[in-house]
């Protein structure tokens, strides 16, 4: 039990001082130390996230370091996304669910590694002014229905991938993505919650212990962001969930996993045809509209 009070507090500071990432270890942590099954995990972790995201936006609203504009229009796709991840996450064995979240992991500490422009703008923000009046609106949509889904599916935050995508797509210094990341999780977290709320189970003394753990760590976190040097503490936090996604992919990947996707594969061949179809044209566009934005401007 104190390793799992210490652990809610740690995930809290993470996602305080952060603006996600933190939110990562919520799954495995209630998966092997509380033998929750994975989607009572998930369903968990995205109350956790969702409460401790709304009362840590306070102090960075407080602070006007939430750009509501930017943060409604990616938390709307975002939410359309968290819904519709939300109700295909019933349909998903639990085996199966808890290896898309290992590879999320993977995926996320890459993310925490390549933040460039974080790197760049690791300094507060001291300009009251800085919240963008136009938007790339087609590529926040796209990429917000997208962290919508990973969220609704696995049950994380998606800050780890809204961070950077807030401060490369609309421009925001570190400190203001990070308290606009927050703002959209809390939308994000509350329609995956709808997505899932026809198979939702909940064990509310856990639930209460760990969301408040976690309140407690994010207003630590909210008071540290602008003294520590958030940039050189998101990549070692990368190093260490890179390891445990590798860890849970090589733990999770049994032959018989393996044997199971390929059945659910044969059974399902035309919805995930489909799916792959709707996929790659929005990729395709999404790619169309990044090589247009590389044309030179007369």
């Amino acid at each position: 039990m104190a390793i799992l009070i210490a652990l809610a507090t740690v995930i809290g500071i993470l996602l305080g001082l952060l603006g996600g990432g933190g939110s990562i270890l919520t799954v495995p942590v209630l998966v092997y130390l509380t033998d929750l099954s994975t989607k009572s995990a998930i369903i968990t972790s995205l109350i956790v996230v969702c409460l401790t995201s709304s009362i840590a936006v306070i102090n960075y609203a407080r602070a006007k370091k939430v750009c509501w504009k930017t943060g409604s229009t990616f938390g709307a796709a975002g939410m359309i996304g968290a819904f519709i991840g939300g109700r295909i996450s019933a349909y998903v064995p639990d085996p199966i669910l808890l290896v898309l979240f290992a590879m999320v992991m993977v995926i996320a500490s890459i993310a925490m590694f390549k933040d460039k422009k974080a790197d760049n703008d690791a300094t507060p923000c001291l300009e009251l002014n800085f919240c963008p009046m136009n938007l790339p609106v087609s590529a926040i949509l796209f990429d917000g229905l997208l962290v919508g889904l990973v969220t609704g599916l696995v049950g994380v935050g998606g800050g780890f991938l809204l961070v950077p995508a807030l401060t490369l797509l609309a421009g925001l210094p570190i400190q203001s993505a990070i308290g606009t990341s927050l703002f959209i999780i809390v939308l994000q977290s509350a329609a995956a919650l709808a997505g899932h709320a026809n198979h939702m189970a909940i064990d509310i003394e856990l639930t209460s212990l760990v969301t408040g753990c976690a309140i407690v760590g994010s207003f630590i976190g909210s008071n540290l962001s602008g003294k520590i040097n958030a940039v050189y503490l998101k990549k070692g936090f990368g190093g260490f969930v890179f390891c445990l996604g590798s860890f849970l992919l090589y733990r999770e990947m049994t032959p018989a996993l393996i044997s199971q996707i390929e059945q659910l594969i044969i059974e399902h061949q035309n919805f995930l045809t489909g799916a792959l179809t709707i996929a790659t044209t929005l990729m395709l566009y999404r790619l169309w509209t990044w090589l247009h934005s590389l044309s030179p401007k007369t």
